[in-house]
């Protein structure tokens, strides 16, 4: 049993802190948060709390850290974890800039401890049948690659909170959801080269916008063209189309507590097939794919690289949203 302390507990540390109470490969046994009422709440799940991110580095019965704290603290919080010896799972998006995704990964290679990343969608039952279909060449080359996750939460937050911030969150749709979709299309067509990405507003209160498009080619010549809202009720959908055939997922509820997806493919010259994809705790599957590792078991299936590609596009994305031009990675 891999045991764990949650730093950041908010909407989604509380979630993952839910989500581990019946796992057999991590548990937390420490919530760590500044707020009163994130540690209340984490006291009621049985956990110990603290304030202090620094009792998790300094206690020798943790193992690893889980880190769901703003964006900007993600850098240091994994170089001073890794300087520790404590693994880090770290919430989306791993590091804004590449000079800080540089130093993480730099700082858990010099200490041999595992990184894992909030990613939880590449753990869901569809997507990785469609990632093995593909690979397997049942639809031909994969040529495009379509995604949308969006979402209306954000609408109840108060206009001073970080998420909505252009400072603390800039670009607010690629945070909140986009970057899901981003790491989708990495699992998908490898490297990225370049992107177009235009952000716009059209909630008062939100000053880091909430309507994202973006255009991604990558290296080996695909493209994903990928939308992300936070001003219209949920939608989750994911498209692959290849030379041979298409394959589509549409989530029927938001990723926090799933009920399924409806998942349509085709061949050509064949009629369409829908099937349902029963729900599944891709959340939990993805921290305990983490634990494995660092417990010595299989490799952790997101990569370095892979993380490294995320953030830089995820840079790339913020410039290109600003410049209003095409913009390398």
């Amino acid at each position: 049993m891999i045991k764990a302390a949650i730093v950041g507990l908010g909407w989604w540390g509380q979630t993952i802190a839910r989500d581990l109470m019946t796992s057999e490969v991590i548990r937390p046994v420490l919530g760590i948060d500044p707020d009163e009422k994130g540690r209340k709440a984490a006291a009621d799940k049985g956990l110990e709390t603290t304030t202090r991110y620094e009792d998790a580095l300094e206690r020798k019965d943790i193992d690893a850290v889980i880190l769901c704290t703003p964006h900007k603290f993600h850098s240091a919080q994994i170089v001073a974890a890794a300087a520790a010896g404590k693994h880090v799972f770290c919430e989306k998006p791993l590091c804004t800039t590449a000079v800080e995704v540089d130093a993480a990964i730099a700082a858990v290679k010099a200490a041999g401890v595992k990184l894992g990343i909030g990613h939880e969608r590449r753990f869901e039952p569809a997507v990785i049948d469609m990632r093995k279909r593909f690979a397997a060449g049942e639809f031909g080359d994969a040529l495009l690659l379509e995604g949308n996750f969006s979402q209306d939460k954000f609408l109840a937050l108060p206009a001073d909170n970080w998420r909505l911030s252009p400072t603390e969150a800039p670009v607010g749709p690629l945070s909140a959801t986009g970057i899901h979709m981003v790491d989708l299309s990495i699992s998908m067509f490898g490297k990225p080269k370049e992107v177009w990405a235009r952000l716009s507003s059209h909630s008062a209160h939100f000053g880091n916008g909430d309507t994202l498009s973006i255009t991604l080619g990558f290296e080996n010549g695909g493209t994903a063209m990928l939308t992300a809202i936070l001003a219209t009720p949920f939608m989750g959908r994911l498209a692959v189309y290849g030379s041979k055939g298409w394959m589509e997922i549409r989530d029927r509820t938001h990723p926090e507590i799933p009920t399924g997806w409806d998942v349509t493919t085709v061949h050509r010259g064949e009629t369409p097939s829908s099937v349902f994809q029963a729900p599944h705790p891709a959340v939990r599957d993805n921290l305990e794919a983490f634990a494995k590792a660092v417990a010595g078991g299989e490799d952790y299936p997101v990569t370095l690289d892979e993380m490294s590609y995320n953030v830089r596009t995820f840079e790339a994305i913020i410039r290109s949203a600003g410049s209003g031009r095409i913009e390398a990675i």
